[in-house]
């Protein structure tokens, strides 16, 4: 119970890693908001969710100011403070380079990038005004990717909104450092979430995935949590401004390896 007595937001906890987060953290003790665009999903996620905890639902779009405004909010009115806050949210938009538009290059970057730095600077005010009363300080934890050193040449404004977290991370870590709130980043690689299962449909996609992965296997999403748990607790504590990358060996790797049939 790491996470005992602690509040949390997670941004796109409705379903895939940012579920995963917020059932580990409430199996840790935390009690978790859940902001997501899906009304629908999130709101399903907060009926399952609270079998293990105190979980609250909260739709916002985090591209928008006045959303997270709420969602801040929210949280304090449900659950009185905030201790942790995950910037999980992201989408990804497909196309060549020569045929991304601006209007989905600005739609991905609103989210991915811009919606981390809104809702971080947002909670980091409101962990500021805490220690500066003699409270505890607080952590961040922003979702970056292994696509922030690496690249897709048809993933254009993803790869470049995570390498924007990834140096967000790192000027958050130190602005904040002053009254100990910790900024840090996970950087998944291959994650078995509905989104990555789309792009491996058939068995090529699926081979030329591993042929990168020397583990052999896609990550799970509980994997990935088990990293923001670990960020978000007191077992961090020495720990900030850094990227954590979970990723089955990929960036490490300099060849592709055999794929098991």
């Amino acid at each position: 119970m790491k996470l005992e007595g602690k509040t949390a937001i997670v941004t796109g906890g409705a379903q895939g890693i940012g579920y995963a987060i917020a059932e580990r953290f409430l199996r840790e003790g935390a009690r978790v908001v859940i902001a997501d665009t899906d009304q629908e999903q999130g709101t399903v996620a907060q009926r399952d969710l609270a079998k293990l905890g105190r979980a609250q639902f909260v739709r916002a779009d985090i591209g928008r100011r006045l959303d997270i405004h709420n969602l801040v909010a929210a949280a304090i009115d449900t659950f009185g403070d905030i201790d942790v806050l995950v910037n999980n949210a992201g989408i990804t938009h497909q196309a060549d380079f020569l045929d991304v538009t601006e209007a989905d290059f600005d739609r991905v970057l609103t989210v991915n990038l811009k919606g981390a730095f809104l809702c971080g600077q947002a909670v980091a005010r409101i962990m500021v005004e805490r220690v500066k009363g003699g409270g505890p300080a607080g952590a961040i934890v922003n979702m970056s990717s292994i696509n922030a050193l690496v690249a897709i040449p048809d993933q254009v404004p993803y790869a470049v909104s995570k390498g924007g977290v990834a140096q967000l991370t790192s000027v958050m870590a130190l602005a904040l450092a002053p009254w100990g709130i910790r900024v840090n980043a996970i950087g998944p690689g291959s994650i078995a979430t509905d989104m990555m299962e789309r792009g491996i449909a058939d068995q090529a996609a699926r081979n030329r995935v591993l042929s990168r992965t020397p583990l052999g296997r896609l990550g799970e999403p509980e994997e990935i949590a088990s990293v923001a748990a670990f960020l978000a607790s007191d077992d961090a504590g020495y720990i900030t401004g850094q990227t954590i990358f979970a990723d089955g060996g990929r960036l490490a790797l300099n060849y592709t390896v055999p794929v098991k049939p």
